[in-house]
């Protein structure tokens, strides 16, 4: 991973974690803030589960076993993903959704992206347990296909975000990195306070 994505004129892309429990509303802001601003959305679970899917991946069965536990793939693998994302968009903006997750996740980054990337902020998409697994009940009995859009599941992985995630979110946040919004608002009010803050980083 020596190659840099460094684009014309040199310029650093610009990236921006969105964070946030399971069912925040993380993939629907995305998707909005992508229409309006042209950014390219890259989900870090997404590109590990398309990886998983994708015949003959030297990483499908590992993949797999920590999507179904919940637990946290292999940094190496994760950046590696992301960084081929982002050189086949030859795009300069980026939103990458789920991640970091974990102290080891924001050291590999750090070690194999830091450099590479300015990192305009944290989209901090707060919600209560509560809301979100009923969200992502929801969208699992409206035909997701996501494996992990289960009670079980939705467990572990809430479990993993409060012991692992969260204390990364603070560490941005002395950082003054971090852009806290109010998840369980309805999506429209949660993107008027995203516009404005996409607005102000990427002037």
């Amino acid at each position: 991973m020596s190659t840099s994505i460094v684009r014309m004129g040199d310029e650093k892309p610009g990236v921006m974690f969105v964070l946030g429990g399971p069912g925040a509303g993380k993939g629907t802001q995305c998707a909005r803030i992508v229409e309006k601003y042209g950014h390219v959305h890259l989900s870090a679970g997404d590109l590990l589960r398309a990886e998983r899917a994708s015949p003959g991946s030297q990483y499908g069965e590992l993949i797999e076993h920590h999507i179904t536990n919940g637990t946290i793939v292999p940094v190496a693998i994760t950046c590696s993903l992301l960084e081929r994302a982002m050189k086949e968009s030859e795009k300069n903006e980026f939103l990458i959704d789920g991640f970091p997750r974990n102290e080891d996740n924001l050291t590999g980054w750090n070690e194999a992206m830091g450099e590479k990337v300015n990192l305009r902020g944290v989209l901090f998409f707060h919600c209560t347990q509560e809301i979100c697994t009923a969200r992502c009940l929801g969208r699992g009995a409206a035909g997701s296909g996501r494996t992990d859009d289960n009670e079980e599941s939705l467990r572990k992985r809430f479990v993993t975000y409060e012991q692992a995630t969260m204390p990364i979110i603070r560490r941005f946040e002395e950082l003054n990195l971090v852009h806290q919004l109010d998840a369980t608002k309805s999506p429209d009010e949660v993107f008027a306070e995203v516009v404005k803050i996409i607005s102000a980083s990427t002037q």
